[in-house]
C-alpha cells in the first residue's frame, strides 16, 4: 500500500496550493506529473532541491515523476518574480548546463522500478522545428493578454518593464504542459509557489485547447505547489557567505555542501529536516526530542547534514566531511585527509589563513621556529623570540600534534607532498608549499 502524497506534503510543510480535485486524482490512480528546471547554470542548488523532492516523494507514493530540463524555456528565462531581465546564455553553454543538470537528477529519481519509473524529457526536443506562426496557432491564440498580464509574475514588472520575450515565457511553459499531457499522459505539473502563475496558464491551455468550458466541471490537468524554503526570521534560504550552495561537488565541495546543513539555526532545522530528508514522521520526531534534552550536541543538524550529503554526493564523500570537521573543530587527526584531492583538502580549510611558499625556502628552514616565524610572514608568530616562547609553553602543534622543542627539524609529512597544518591554540593556518 503506498503512502498518500498529498498527506506526506502536508505533515512535511510541502503543499502550498493545489488545484481542485487534485487529491482525489491521486488517490484515484497511478498519475503522471512533471517539474521543469532551466538551465541557467550547469548545476542545480538546494534551492531547486526543494522541488526534486516533491518529485521523489510523488514516486516513492506510487506515482510516475518526469524531469523536464528546459532547453527551450532556458533560451529566454522565467521572469518570475525577478527584478530585471536575464541575460541570454549561448547555445553552446544551455547544451553544457542541460546535461549537468540531467546526471544530477538521475541521482535522486529510479529509472527503472517498472510502471512508475521516472523520465527525463527537454522541451528543446518538441519546440526546435516550431515556427513562430505555428506557435501563434497552437498555443497564442488560447489566452488572452488580460489573462497573462494578470498574473503575479507579470504585474510585478509592469512598472520598470517587461519584454515581449519574457512575457511569453508563461505560454512557452504552458504548451510544454499541453504537450506531455497529450504526448506523455501527466496530468499535473508541479513546482514552487513562485511557479503558480505559469502552471495554471498550463491548465488553462489545455481546457480550452480540449474543448473544456468553465461552467463544466475540468478535471484533466492539475496543479500543485510547495512553499519556497525561508529561514525562520523569513530571509531567504540556499545561501552561503560565498553564494549559492549547488549540487556539484566541483562548484561547492562536499565539506562546505555538508557545513552549510551542519551549521543551520535549530529554528530552521525542524523544517529542514522534514522538506530535505527522506527519514519519516517517527523518526524525525525521535530526533527533535532527543535534540531537544541535549540541544549542545546538534542532533538535528548532524542528522540533516548525514541525510542530504549522502544522498547528493555519497556516504563516503560525507565521512570524509565529518572527519575534516574532526580535524578542524574536534579531536581529528590530519591522518584523515590523505588521499585527498586538493580541492577538497582546500575546501576544508577555506576561511583558514594560508600562505603559499617556495619549495626551496621551506626546505631552507632549518628549525620549527625559522620556519613559523620567518616563512609565514609573521602571520603566526611575530618574531622568532616569540615563536620560540610559544613553542617552549607547548602552544603550537604541526598536523594537530604539539612540538614542544624549538629546535625540531623540519622533517614534517605534507600532505598531498605540499600542505602543512599550523595550529597556534585553536587558530589554524595553512601553509602551501609548491
Amino acid at each position: 500500500m503506498h503512502k498518500n502524497f498529498i498527506e506526506e506534503l502536508r505533515w512535511r510543510g510541502m503543499l502550498h496550493d493545489m488545484m481542485p480535485g487534485t487529491e482525489e486524482q491521486l488517490n484515484k490512480e497511478m498519475t503522471t506529473a512533471y517539474i521543469g528546471f532551466d538551465p541557467t547554470a550547469s548545476s542545480l542548488h538546494i534551492g531547486n532541491l526543494a522541488t526534486i523532492m516533491l518529485l521523489k516523494h510523488f514516486q516513492l507514493c506510487g506515482h510516475k515523476p518526469i524531469a523536464l530540463v528546459g532547453g527551450a524555456t532556458g533560451m529566454i528565462g522565467d521572469p518570475s518574480f525577478k527584478a530585471a531581465e536575464r541575460s541570454f546564455l549561448s547555445e553552446e553553454t544551455l547544451r553544457f548546463n542541460q546535461e549537468g543538470i540531467r546526471k544530477q537528477l538521475s541521482k535522486f529519481l529510479d529509472f527503472d522500478c517498472g510502471e512508475n519509473s521516472a523520465e527525463l524529457v527537454n522541451n528543446y526536443d518538441w519546440f526546435k522545428n516550431f515556427s513562430f506562426l505555428e506557435f501563434l496557432r497552437e498555443a497564442g491564440k488560447y489566452l488572452s493578454v488580460n489573462y497573462m498580464m494578470s498574473k503575479d509574475s507579470v504585474k510585478k514588472r509592469l512598472e520598470t518593464g517587461i519584454s515581449f520575450t519574457e512575457f511569453s515565457y508563461q505560454l512557452l511553459q504552458g504548451y510544454d504542459f499541453y504537450w506531455l499531457y497529450k504526448n506523455n499522459g501527466v496530468r499535473l505539473q508541479m513546482g514552487g509557489s513562485d511557479q503558480w502563475g505559469n502552471i495554471t496558464t498550463g491548465t488553462e491551455i489545455i481546457r480550452r485547447k480540449e474543448g473544456g468550458s468553465e461552467e463544466v466541471e475540468f478535471n484533466r490537468a492539475f496543479a500543485l505547489t510547495t512553499p519556497l524554503v525561508t529561514k525562520a526570521d523569513g530571509t531567504k534560504f540556499g545561501k552561503s557567505e560565498s553564494g549559492n550552495v549547488w549540487l556539484d561537488a566541483s562548484m561547492t565541495s562536499p565539506y562546505e555542501f555538508y557545513q552549510f546543513w551542519l551549521n543551520a539555526a535549530d529554528a530552521d532545522s525542524h523544517r529542514l529536516l522534514r522538506v530535505f530528508t527522506l527519514l519519516s514522521r517517527e523518526e524525525i520526531t525521535a530526533i527533535e526530542e532527543e535534540h531537544a534534552a541535549a540541544p549542545h550536541l546538534r542532533i538535528m543538524q548532524k542528522a540533516l547534514a548525514k541525510d542530504v550529503t549522502c544522498r547528493v554526493h555519497s556516504e563516503e564523500a560525507y565521512n570524509i566531511a565529518v572527519k575534516a570537521s574532526e580535524i578542524l573543530y574536534g579531536k581529528g587527526t590530519v591522518d584523515a585527509l590523505q588521499g585527498m584531492s586538493d580541492q577538497d583538502i582546500l575546501s576544508v580549510f577555506a576561511g583558514v589563513p594560508q600562505t603559499i611558499i617556495a619549495r626551496g625556502d621551506y626546505e631552507a628552514c632549518t628549525n620549527i621556529t625559522d620556519l613559523v616565524s620567518t616563512v609565514t610572514n609573521g602571520e603566526v608568530y611575530a618574531s622568532k623570540g616569540e615563536a620560540r616562547r610559544a613553542i617552549q609553553g607547548n602552544a603550537l602543534s604541526v598536523n594537530k600534534s604539539k612540538v614542544p622543542d624549538p629546535n625540531h627539524p623540519i622533517d614534517f609529512t605534507l600532505l598531498n607532498n605540499k600542505y602543512l597544518l599550523l595550529g597556534k591554540g585553536k587558530k589554524n593556518h595553512l601553509l602551501i608549499v609548491e
